[in-house]
């Protein structure tokens, strides 16, 4: 397997923002389900998500720069020159220890060890560690969900990368980079050990008019000159619907209107939707409305605080 660094196009000494971020931007770009299910996508997916388990892992990422695990997560082989043995076994070479030993009347004092034992911990405990269980790795991948099924919730198929496909719940409010952890279908675990688990990266695409904050909302609202001047009903688009708000007479653009309970949440406990109001004129020329402007005497200077 390529370095993991390589294959998420970053440098040894990347932040862990750079990395999830490369990350991100590769798993959106080859994911299969972009690419109509090519083989070709879905390798090179195969192939980010494992470099992202290395590298994305504090603890991995550590292991493989110090050398002790490989690029795919496995441990390295066990070098005695790494603890000063020398080339040619024990007691050769110019790297070999002697070793001296104390002794009490209960036996081995407690700041040294007998030699067997120490032996044992060098040779035969990596043997036994490996027939210990061990839990498999957490695998990460990536997915994006629309803005509505992020604030409502809902189910989402998702594609591991071992190419099988599970599907996934995304909770209610979910917000973007957060990750949903399914358990146990990550990778086997070890003698016995249990399986890893799945970390779904959580991307969000925008709104075409929605933005968030927190668990509110904010949207831009036009409206048209008569209904800023007059006031009167505006139909307001939010999430599942629509409802009815009043706009105040003479209200002008920037004007902020505050709608209860209709941002992100389960009943009684949602944000509130921010509608800021923008007068908007008509796109083709109103004669009567030019006439109007022509016979209005405005009384008013809209820039005298800039003055």
């Amino acid at each position: 397997m390529r370095d993991p660094y390589e294959v998420l196009g970053v440098s040894k000494t990347a932040s862990e923002a750079e990395i999830k971020k490369a990350f991100r931007n590769l798993a959106k770009k080859h994911h299969p389900d972009t690419k109509g299910g090519d083989a070709a996508a879905q390798k090179r997916f195969q192939e980010i998500s494992a470099a992202y388990d290395i590298v994305g892992d504090k603890d991995k990422r550590a292991k493989y720069d110090a050398g002790e695990i490989d690029a795919g997560g496995n441990p390295r082989g066990f070098d005695p020159r790494a603890h000063g043995f020398g080339d040619a076994g024990f007691g050769r070479g110019g790297g070999a220890r002697d070793f001296h030993f104390t002794w009490t009347n209960d036996g081995p004092s407690a700041e040294t060890a007998h030699a067997e034992d120490i032996f044992s911990d060098l040779l035969g405990g990596l043997g036994r560690r490996r027939n210990q269980p061990r839990r498999g790795e957490d695998l990460t991948v990536a997915t994006t969900v629309s803005f509505e099924e992020a604030a409502r919730g809902g189910t989402r198929r998702v594609m591991l990368p071992d190419g099988n496909e599970i599907d996934v719940k995304i909770p209610a409010g979910i917000r973007d980079g957060q990750q949903v952890r399914v358990k146990g279908k990550g990778t086997p675990g070890r003698a016995g050990g249990p399986a890893g688990d799945i970390l779904i990266s959580v991307s969000i695409a925008p709104h075409p008019w929605l933005t968030r904050d927190g668990n509110d909302l904010k949207m831009e609202l036009p409206v048209s000159l008569k209904e800023a001047v007059l006031g009167g009903k505006v139909t307001v688009p939010v999430l599942g619907g629509s409802v009815q708000m009043t706009v105040p007479p003479n209200s002008n653009s920037g004007s902020v209107m505050r709608l209860k309970g209709k941002g992100i949440g389960p009943a009684g406990k949602a944000g509130d939707l921010y509608v800021k109001l923008v007068v908007t004129l008509p796109e083709k020329p109103d004669s009567d409305l030019r006439q109007f402007a022509e016979g209005w005497r405005a009384n008013y200077d809209p820039r005298s605080k800039l003055d």
